[in-house]
């Protein structure tokens, strides 16, 4: 029997013991559901890609990996000027747009080096997101777009615009919704700061930026070592600790007009 084990357990067919993320998988999902209106007085505002920005930087002992996603958000928010609470929205990220530079030192001591792109880290990526040539291009369309559905705010520091005045009105809040990245889907709350744009009295567009960074696990999305579609690396994401870290802290940065 110790002999069956270990043998299954050096298959990379099933995945074996090794390859078992360390954390539970989050439900899949293949979409998320478009956002829908909470209030009759809800306005609907088009993001606009041009200028849209997500990224993160991953930190582990001997490497940073930043990643950045330039003019990569697309998707629509609900604004109800008078009751800032009933906001929904989807965002949607396309991952053919993020690229990963890097930043070396040689221990835990030393300094890191200057950030440079390297196209083999490139290519690893894409392969442990699935969005690899190789990937079938149904498969590769699904994993090819992150989704963040707000359906629902925590908090505000204002909920009323009209309470505020000036051409530009801020605003910070949480919000909460669902979050799918690699078919699988997790709740997320995000800290953001919404500036809403007037003309006058006439409510035109919002930015909003992260006020801190979202963390998202990448074993929990089984986002993880993979040498080709479906086929796991022999190496392990807490194989690669010193150089990859576990979690990606996202942050975004978008701007949307009324439609």
């Amino acid at each position: 029997m110790r002999f069956v084990s270990v043998l299954l357990c050096t298959s990379w067919l099933l995945a074996g013991c090794e390859n078992k993320p360390s954390a539970p998988l989050a439900p899949s999902a293949s979409a998320l559901a478009p956002a829908e209106k909470k209030s009759e007085s809800a306005r609907a505002f088009e993001v606009e890609s041009a200028g849209s920005k997500v990224a993160f930087v991953m930190n582990a002992p001997v490497e940073k990996i930043h990643g950045e996603a330039a003019d990569s958000v697309k998707g629509q928010l609900f604004v109800d000027p008078a009751d800032l609470t009933k906001t929904t929205g989807l965002l949607q990220v396309d991952l053919d747009k993020l690229v990963l530079y890097q930043q070396k030192r040689e221990d835990e001591k030393g300094e890191f080096s200057e950030r440079t792109k390297s196209d083999k880290q490139n290519e690893h990526a894409k392969a442990w997101l699935e969005i690899a040539p190789d990937a079938p291009a149904d498969q590769r369309e699904l994993n090819r777009w992150v989704e963040l559905k707000i359906d629902k705010v925590i908090e505000a520091s204002a909920t009323d615009l009209s309470k505020l005045s000036g051409a530009e009105r801020k605003v910070t809040a949480t919000v909460e919704g669902d979050f799918r990245l690699h078919q699988r889907k997790a709740r997320k709350q995000a800290k953001i700061e919404a500036t809403f744009k007037y003309d006058g009295d006439k409510l035109t567009g919002v930015s909003v930026k992260s006020v801190a960074p979202m963390s998202v696990g990448l074993e929990e999305h089984d986002v993880r070592p993979r040498e080709l579609f479906g086929k796991l690396a022999q190496k392990t994401l807490s194989d690669l600790g010193q150089k990859v870290a576990k979690e990606a802290p996202i942050e975004i940065s978008l701007s949307a007009k009324a439609k």
